[in-house]
Order: structure tokens, then C-alpha cells, then sequence
């Protein structure tokens, strides 16, 4: 199949494309270099080292948006939020939110699974330093555009941190007449409320935010709270 197709007509398909997706020339060797290299405390371990594709509920009404897999957490393991301290940290809130049946996101085989809930990022590969160029940014983009299409229950996207909350109101733009101008700016907590559909931000749960504080799981179960309530208002 076409790396270049992000018409697809099902969201299997859509992952099939992402995970052959050679467009980045500098994404591809790093994340490659990464999974030959390893980190020391998983040197036993196959590394995935390629693009890594949505995961959850086909037709979940919450989607979660992330900025990029991380290169030992999701380019390790070939799931979004998964294998790092960012997903320990997504999982546990989902599961005592009741999205997810387990806490723990080990890797692609440990059972995990998640109802009404969709978690993906804007950038499929891992990139140095965590900071994706903009071009590579717009370049992945139609990945998660073609997501927004094929997750037609969505009614609430949760986005943590800035980068995907700036995308999704990017997006979104583009594609609906009642998103206030100028934007709201980005803070935790703060919600944009469209027509059928509610835009959530929180602060990402990286190390940087729950080491100093920034981030607090009081603070994150808030949104996920909050998700609830708009799902069942």
C-alpha cells in the first residue's frame, strides 16, 4: 500500500499506511538508529523503530492526542503512550476514569484495552531531542486528519500539551466555521466547546511536568473528570 494514501476508508487500513511510512528522512534515521542502539535496560528487547499507528476504541467518542511516540516508550514497544513515564501516567488516569480495564501499559501484548477512548499523536515517529521540525510536522499531519475523519463518534478530544492543542485548532479551522477567533490561548484545564464537539487541554505528563509539580494526578484526573461529565451531559 502507498505511504502516500491518507484517504482510507477504515482505520485498520490507516495504520497499515502509517507503519510503512518513510516521508522524514530524518525521522527514519533516528528512530532506526535508536531501535539498533537501545538503552541499556532494554538491550534484550526488539525495538519496533518504525512509525507507530493510533490505538483504542474504533468507535470511541473520546480521542487523546499526544505530540510523538517517545524513542524507548512507543518507538520501543509500537504503541502510542506505551512503555514510558508519560503512559504509566495516561493509563492509570484512563483506567480510574474507566477508559482502560488496566493501569499499566507495558507493551503491545499485555492486554490492555480501551473502550470509548482513541489515543494518537501528531508526529508517528520518534523525533531527536523530542522536537519534531515543522516540516515533518505538517508532513504527518494528514495521519491525523484522516483520523478525525475515520473517528466519526468523536465527541470529545483531549489534547496534552500545547503542540497538540495548537494542531487539533489548527485543524479544525480548516474544517468548521464556529471556532472562536482569536483562539483560546493553551492552558491546563481549558475547554473549547464547538458544535457536537468538545476540545480539552491539559499539560502533557511528561517527566519535566510531573517531576516539578506542574502536573499533579489531581490536576490530570480533572480533565479526565471533565471528560465524563461531557460524555454523560
Amino acid at each position: 500500500m502507498s505511504e502516500d494514501r491518507t484517504d482510507l476508508p477504515t482505520l485498520d487500513l490507516l495504520e497499515d499506511a502509517v507503519t510503512g511510512c518513510r516521508r522524514c528522512p530524518r525521522l527514519v534515521a533516528w528512530r532506526e538508529k535508536v531501535a539498533k542502539k537501545k538503552r541499556a535496560a532494554f538491550a534484550d528487547q526488539d525495538y519496533w523503530g518504525r512509525p507507530v499507528p493510533g490505538f483504542g476504541d474504533h468507535e470511541a467518542r473520546v480521542l487523546v492526542v499526544g505530540l510523538a511516540p517517545a524513542a524507548h516508550g512507543a518507538n520501543r514497544t509500537g504503541r502510542m503512550f506505551t512503555g514510558d513515564r508519560s503512559g504509566d501516567w495516561l493509563y492509570r488516569a484512563l483506567h480510574r476514569a474507566g477508559f482502560a480495564n488496566q493501569p499499566t501499559s507495558e507493551d503491545r501484548g499485555d492486554g490492555l484495552e480501551l473502550t470509548d477512548a482513541f489515543v494518537t499523536a501528531g508526529v508517528r515517529c520518534a523525533p531527536p531531542a523530542n522536537k519534531p521540525t515543522p516540516e515533518e510536522r505538517r508532513t504527518c499531519r494528514p495521519f491525523l486528519e484522516r483520523e478525525l475523519d475515520l473517528l466519526d463518534s468523536a465527541e470529545v478530544v483531549v489534547c496534552l500539551g500545547g503542540f497538540a492543542y495548537h494542531l487539533i485548532m489548527r485543524i479544525l479551522t480548516t474544517r468548521r466555521t464556529d471556532v472562536p477567533v482569536p483562539r483560546p490561548p493553551f492552558e491546563h484545564g481549558g475547554e473549547v466547546a464547538l458544535d457536537g464537539l468538545t476540545v480539552l487541554a491539559s499539560y502533557h505528563p511528561s517527566q519535566q511536568n510531573t517531576f516539578t509539580g506542574t502536573l499533579t494526578e489531581e490536576m490530570f484526573d480533572a480533565v479526565w473528570t471533565r471528560t465524563r461529565e461531557l460524555l454523560e451531559g
